[in-house]
Order: C-alpha cells, then sequence, then structure tokens
C-alpha cells in the first residue's frame, strides 16, 4: 500500500467508522455466538500472497462483527462507560502515524511534554491541589497509565520501597524480606479485584475493610484493622480508597480515612476509575474533597471523557517516590538532558519501557470540546441515570438497592436472588439490552450504567419498558 492507496482506503475506512457508529444502534448489542465461532471462518495460517483491502473489509462484517459485543450501542447498560469520540479517533490515527516509543524525553521531546502539559490542565479542571501538578518547579505531576489496575499496582510497588527504605534507614541491620513479610495494605470489600492482584504481585498481605451501610469505607473499621494489625507486629504501609466502586458507585469517606493515613505514615491511593471524570463539573467535585490527604491520585478518563482506551490519569505529590522506586539506567537510554530538572523520562513511571503518544488524545479532545462540552457528557449521563432511577421506583416490584449518585443505577426485583438472577439471564438472552450484575452483601443486584455517547432518554425508557414485561412474563410463569 503506497500512500495514494492509503489516501483512498483511508477515506473508505472513515467511512465504514462512520457508517458503524452512525447505524450502531440498529445493530443487536449483544452477539448471538459460541466459543470458538471464529476459527473456523479464517484460514489456518496466513496468506502467501496478499489479500486486496476489499476483501478485509467485507471480512470485517461477515466474521468480525458477529462477534462484537457492541459497546457504544445505546442499548449497552453493562460494566462502565468505555469512552469513545471523533477527535479521539482522529488522534489515534495520529499518534500511529508518528509512532514514536516515548520512553525518555530525547526518544520524542513532544511525546513527553505534551503528556505532562495535559495532565497538568487536567488536574487543574479537577481543581486538584498545587501539589499534584508537575507546573514549571513542582514536585509532583501526572503520568498517563494504560489502566487504573497498573496505576494501583504502581502505587503499591513504589509505597513498599519507600518504606523499606524508610525502615532500614532507621535500622540497617533489618533486611527486605524481613520488613516484606510484615507488611499490610488495606482496602474496603467494596475494592476493585485489581486492588487484591496488586497486593499478590506486590507480595504484600492485603486485609478488608468492612464497609458501613452506604458501602463505604469509614475511619472507626479501619482504625480498629490498624491497632489489631500493629499489636501483632505487622507493618501497615498502605491504603486504597475508593471513589466510586464498580458494583454500586460508592465513595470511601476520605475525610475521614485520609488524615489516619497520614497520622500513621501510611501511603494513600485513590482509585476513583470511573467517578473521577465527573468532578470536572462544579456540582460532583465535593465527591474529592480529602484528596489532599493522598499521595496518589487515578481515574480513567478513556471510562467517561470522551479519550478512547488507553489513557488512565495518575498523579503523585512526590514524582521521586514513583521515579525512585523502578529508575534504571542503562548507557543506551541515557541522555544529555535527563538530570537537568526541566523535564522527566516517563520510563520510570511505569512497568513498561515503550509507551505511545496518548496525550494527543487528550490535546485534540479537550481542544475540540472544551471543558463546558465535557461537562456536558457527564451531566446528561447523570441526568438519564436518575430518569431511570424513577421510572424504577415508580414500579413496586422493584427496589432501588443503592444510593444513585453519578451514572449507575443498582436495582432488583423484590424477591429472591433466584429470581433476579432468571430475569438477568431473560434480560441478556433476548440481546436486546445487556446488563450485567453485582452483589450487595447477600443480594444479587442488577446494575444499569449509562455508558453510550449516543444515549437519550428514549433508549432508557424503551429499556424500561423492555425489563418491565421480562419481568411480568417471568412472574406468570413463577406461578404456573
Amino acid at each position: 500500500m503506497n500512500s495514494g492507496e492509503f489516501r483512498r482506503r483511508g477515506k473508505e475506512m472513515v467511512d465504514f467508522v462512520a457508517d458503524y457508529l452512525d447505524g450502531i444502534e440498529g445493530r443487536q448489542v449483544y452477539p448471538d455466538v459460541e466459543p470458538g465461532y471464529l476459527r473456523p471462518l479464517i484460514p489456518t495460517s496466513a496468506p502467501e500472497e496478499p489479500d486486496m483491502f476489499e476483501d478485509i473489509l467485507n471480512d470485517v462484517e461477515k466474521i468480525i462483527m458477529p462477534g462484537v459485543t457492541h459497546w457504544h450501542s445505546p442499548y449497552f447498560f453493562a460494566y462502565f462507560p468505555t469512552a469513545n469520540s471523533y477527535p479521539a479517533l482522529l488522534a489515534d490515527i495520529l499518534c500511529g502515524a508518528i509512532g514514536c516509543i516515548g520512553f525518555s524525553w530525547a526518544a520524542s521531546p513532544a511525546c513527553t511534554e505534551l503528556e505532562t502539559v495535559m495532565m497538568d490542565w487536567l488536574g487543574k479542571m479537577l481543581k486538584l491541589p498545587e501539589a499534584f501538578l508537575a507546573g514549571q518547579v513542582g514536585e509532583g505531576g501526572g503520568v498517563i497509565q494504560g489502566s487504573a489496575s497498573e496505576a494501583t499496582l504502581m502505587a503499591l510497588l513504589a509505597a513498599r520501597t519507600k518504606v523499606v527504605r524508610r525502615l532500614q534507614a532507621a535500622s540497617p541491620g533489618l533486611t527486605q524480606g524481613a520488613i516484606m513479610e510484615k507488611l499490610v495494605a488495606y482496602s474496603s470489600d467494596q475494592a476493585h479485584s485489581s486492588v487484591e492482584r496488586a497486593g499478590l504481585i506486590g507480595s504484600v498481605k492485603l486485609k478488608v475493610i468492612p464497609s458501613d451501610g452506604k458501602f463505604a469505607m469509614r475511619a472507626s473499621a479501619l482504625q480498629e484493622a490498624l491497632e489489631r494489625d500493629k499489636a501483632e507486629g505487622l507493618i501497615p504501609f498502605f491504603v486504597v480508597a475508593t471513589l466510586g466502586t464498580t458494583s454500586c458507585c460508592s465513595f470511601d469517606n476520605l475525610l475521614e480515612v485520609g488524615p489516619i493515613c497520614n497520622e500513621e505514615n501510611m501511603w494513600l491511593h485513590i482509585d476513583a476509575a470511573y467517578a473521577g471524570s465527573s468532578f470536572i463539573c462544579p456540582e460532583f467535585r465535593h465527591l474529592l474533597n480529602g484528596v489532599e490527604f493522598a499521595d496518589s491520585f487515578n481515574f480513567n478518563p478513556h471510562k467517561w471523557l470522551l479519550v478512547n482506551f488507553d489513557c488512565s490519569a495518575m498523579w503523585v505529590k512526590k514524582r521521586t517516590d514513583l521515579i525512585g522506586a523502578f529508575k534504571l539506567d542503562p548507557l543506551y537510554l541515557k541522555h544529555s538532558h535527563q538530570d537537568s530538572g526541566l523535564i522527566t523520562d516517563y520510563r520510570h513511571w511505569q512497568l513498561p519501557l515503550g509507551r505511545r503518544f496518548r496525550s494527543l488524545k487528550m490535546w485534540f479532545v479537550f481542544r475540540m470540546y472544551g471543558v463546558k462540552g465535557l461537562q456536558a457528557h457527564i451531566r446528561k449521563h447523570v441526568r438519564l441515570a436518575h430518569e431511570f432511577e424513577c421510572l424504577v421506583r415508580q414500579d413496586p416490584r422493584f427496589e432501588i438497592c443503592a444510593e444513585v449518585t453519578l451514572g449507575l443505577v443498582c436495582f432488583r426485583l423484590k424477591g429472591s436472588n433466584k429470581l433476579n438472577e432468571d430475569l438477568l439471564e431473560r434480560i441478556n438472552s433476548t440481546r436486546k439490552i445487556h446488563l450485567v450484575p453485582c452483589h450487595l452483601r447477600d443480594k444479587f443486584v442488577l446494575r444499569f450504567a449509562i455508558c453510550s455517547r449516543f444515549v437519550e432518554l428514549t433508549h432508557v425508557q424503551r429499556s424500561w419498558e423492555h425489563i418491565r414485561q421480562l419481568t411480568t412474563d417471568l412472574l406468570r410463569a413463577e406461578k404456573d
């Protein structure tokens, strides 16, 4: 393919993508295929001679699309949103074309510097404390990770290195192994499974703090666990507070938990993967109150801020805590500006060495939507969630299971867990809408998350009518 054909095929692909998104409402949201459906449809090995572009594009529709779950369908209400916008898609094309591997400033100065500035832009949109911003001379700063899971792991590993070095400085005879076997990290029982995985990878104990009646971690429960563990000779060093839990979008109490972490010299990491985008709206910024106590903060613009995957924004108050834990400088990666203090090499902030020019997506989206456009997107989703909540409350057969704060509604049919499992099975097997469940205490609960950029009130209303009809059919069948 030469540049002439690329121009022609590129226009065709843009048309294909635009047509796909324009017509996504007409596609079945959840695929009707069985595991292993794809292998018989494609050759067992790569072609010896080139295929035609037309044939490949035709196969996308014939082979790929039947097995696609359409996350951007206005009838997709599962999990949490994954962001998508035309400016971000265009930026990704440019990212691929430039094709730099921005592990250091010298590897591509614009790749490094735009990321630093975009993370400051976003931090200011969130009204983060100045300590988290790089600015010209700040000690903090932001980095784009691949996911919130990576951010949590990086924070835990940095915290682990920091406490080990601190204790060894105070007691030079202490071995790393002797310290490691006593380290304890904490999170709420509502925290994401990636927190548990970070503990496994980091080889530290993770203890779960029982949440309160609103599914939030509170100071009293955390303090009780700390006192018990310290009495047993353990070393508390790391706490993950979640803002907007996956199950029900609950919020750990930062204003209570934060001071305890500071008093006990524990690293506090905030995971706001979904909810963090909403903090650009003044009416939701209070949900972030207490961030000043944190050592690191993370959320995913690729969930709700119209920047497509992958783009997970992480800030630290002291970047030396992060860099110091992972810095290795082989000669082939060194450059003359790395110790100038004016720039950073992001390879020291992450697990991989290589990194794409992901900040281009942020730059395009922030400029083409503006803060007001992004706020409008968030507010629309929250408004639609409250509309759905009102519809549920009008039907006495159902109950709301958690406070609706942002774009997630947790609800269930009054009755047994089995009844709700059967209802969800009917909902997803019809493939008109797509939902996933959660457990809240001992209850099986249905989650209705406003996800698509294209969703409107009519889609929410039709979906609710569909759920109500399936419920009527289920209850009638139960009686027969």
